[in-house]
């Protein structure tokens, strides 16, 4: 993925990882309470997790949970950049 992403490849990358069909308009409404604090507290990023979760109705293990949010802590992005993270998601 490169250059800027387009909500089309957001939700094109959410279907090929889960095999789940979301809108737009539910990814819209998640980003929107998702700051970059929420990427540097614990307990947030499993809030945030939990809702992604639900959202594409795929169940998250504690462990995976725990590998998830292992990775954001440790990785070099950008906490503003949510294509960053995009990027970051999409090689998993």
């Amino acid at each position: 993925m490169s250059g800027k992403q387009s909500p089309k490849d957001i939700l094109n990358v959410v279907k090929n990882k889960t095999g789940k069909s979301i809108s737009e308009r539910d990814i819209q409404k998640l980003a929107s309470g998702v700051k970059p604090s929420t990427l540097q507290s614990e307990e947030q990023l499993r809030q945030l997790i939990r809702q992604v979760s639900s959202l594409v109705n795929v169940k998250v293990s504690e462990s995976t949970m725990n590998d998830i949010i292992q990775a954001v802590k440790s990785s070099k992005v950008n906490p503003n950049s949510l294509e960053q993270l995009m990027k970051m998601i999409s090689k998993k």
